[in-house]
């Protein structure tokens, strides 16, 4: 645990419900100064890479996009989650190093331990305190059941047998590290997911 503030990360495959869950986490512990931001992105510079990461016009090996993901991270924990942390704050943040693990490891193929290579003052000095991973297959995800997809958006573009190849990352991820990673099975029922969410934490002393 961070001495003071909580680290939060949601993850999990495209449409699942893990971005609502996440903000209304963070609205529900606005009393305790709890800060919502995601990945990539979070800050001015980081959302500057995130417009090149998920750009559809544009083409990068998976060892850049493991790399421009890394820089970002390490741009968005020094500017935005440690400060926040060191002041006490809850910060819950949608996708992180996770999502690395999953998408540049398994499914780029670049291998975990590299992206661990990659992430390792993320490693060393910004690592959550309870991941929490909305365990559904994209295949049954509910925006594909919607026939929707976020447009422009080279990830969400993939064909389905990159993000089950995520899922199995982020499947991995959680076998390699369950003292911090967190299976959540979301519901059709917000409802039901949103108090899985909160009885998990509670569960780890967070709530």
């Amino acid at each position: 645990m961070n001495e003071k503030g909580v680290f939060i990360t949601f993850e999990g495959c495209e449409g699942v419900g893990k971005s609502t869950h996440a903000k209304r986490l963070a609205a529900m512990l606005a009393d305790r100064g709890a800060v919502f931001t995601r990945e990539p992105g979070g800050t001015p510079v980081a959302e500057k890479i995130r417009e090149i990461l998920i750009s559809d016009t544009l083409t990068v090996s998976p060892e850049i996009e493991a790399e421009l993901f890394a820089v970002q991270r390490r741009e968005h924990a020094d500017n935005l989650i440690l400060p926040a942390l060191r002041s006490g704050k809850t910060v819950v943040c949608d996708r992180y190093i996770d999502s690395s693990i999953a998408y540049q490891g398994f499914a780029r193929g670049i291998g975990i331990d590299r992206v661990l290579e990659l992430n390792e003052y993320i490693v060393k000095n910004c690592m959550p305190d309870v991941t929490l991973f909305f365990d559904m297959a994209p295949s049954e995800s509910f925006r594909r059941r919607k026939g929707s997809v976020v447009e422009h958006d080279r990830f969400e573009g993939e064909k389905l047998e990159f993000h089950m190849a995520c899922y199995a990352g982020f499947k991995e991820a959680a076998r390699r590290f369950p003292q911090r990673i967190v299976s959540i099975i979301p519901d059709n029922d917000k409802e039901v997911t949103f108090q899985r969410v909160v009885s998990a934490l509670k569960e780890r002393g967070i709530l």
